[in-house]
């Protein structure tokens, strides 16, 4: 009986010292997560009332939620006595790769601060940067969005962009669209060059001022190769591009130009 008592005062024991430890670690977890949501809710305040973008908000709201969370665990971890030293470096190495990642986002933002204060181009613009072309319809915090002329919406980072050749083609008033045109060997040049001189300045929304330019580019063995370049507005290039191209082939097939063909001079030698 004295042994069997032993064994229920130990159990009693036991259970008192990890019951009390249970009953803390619940009350623990409980007023931890508590007070984790009413910092995530007082965050998204100070957030709202500075109108940062609902998307760095959320962002801004999990990584916080994430980090205290992590740090509860831990606490609660070294109360019950377990050894956390593992978890705690393998805690440091998440920290050092988030760290890396928000030197990316950093650097990003920096960029996007650059391009909005120096103004290299604004929403509307047609531009290269950073190797795409199109419209810019977004300046974002990290990222710029960049529709092509496919009609592809491409997002690329504002470090990228800033750190990259920028090509606007909005800011000047005008644009010189490149056209060539080849020739025949045994064609008029000159005819031809005032022919598409004419027909390329009666295209709509070609600039008379600039006023078109046809010159002779290079020579090939078919022919000479003209340089044809109409001005325009930006919003017009390609139409003007297209019309462009359809005038040279049609005005010149109408005046009767010979068509530009290869010419291969074969000699045969009696024996």
């Amino acid at each position: 009986m004295d042994q069997m008592g032993q064994y229920q005062q130990l159990a009693v024991t036991y259970a008192t010292e990890y019951g009390t430890k249970l009953v803390s670690v619940i009350l623990f977890w409980l007023i931890g997560r508590w007070l984790i949501g009413l910092a995530g809710r007082m965050l998204q305040g100070a957030l709202e009332r500075q109108k940062v973008d609902p998307t760095l908000m959320r962002y801004i709201g999990n990584f916080v939620a994430v980090t205290l969370n992590i740090i509860l665990v831990v606490a609660i971890l070294g109360y019950c006595g377990i050894q956390t030293t593992t978890f705690a470096a393998l805690v440091a190495g998440v920290g050092i790769a988030i760290g890396a990642a928000w030197g990316g986002l950093l650097s990003n933002l920096a960029a996007g601060i650059f391009l909005v204060v120096l103004h290299p181009f604004k929403v509307g613009d047609f531009v290269t940067a950073a190797g795409v072309t199109g419209t810019v319809k977004e300046i974002g915090l990290f990222v710029t969005s960049i529709n092509t002329p496919d009609n592809i919406m491409t997002m690329v980072g504002n470090s990228k962009v800033f750190s990259d050749t920028i090509q606007n083609f909005t800011t000047n008033p005008y644009r010189r669209v490149e056209l060539k045109c080849q020739l025949a060997g045994g064609a008029d040049h000159v005819a031809a060059m005032k022919l598409l001189t004419e027909k390329l300045a009666a295209i709509p929304n070609v600039l008379a001022d600039p006023s078109v330019q046809v010159e002779i580019l290079e020579f090939t063995l078919v022919g000479p190769v003209l340089a044809v370049r109409p001005f325009c507005h930006n919003d017009n290039y390609w139409q003007v591009y297209f019309d462009g191209n359809r005038a040279i082939r049609e005005s010149l097939a109408a005046a009767g130009f010979p068509a530009p063909m290869p010419a291969q001079l074969v000699m045969v030698q009696n024996q």
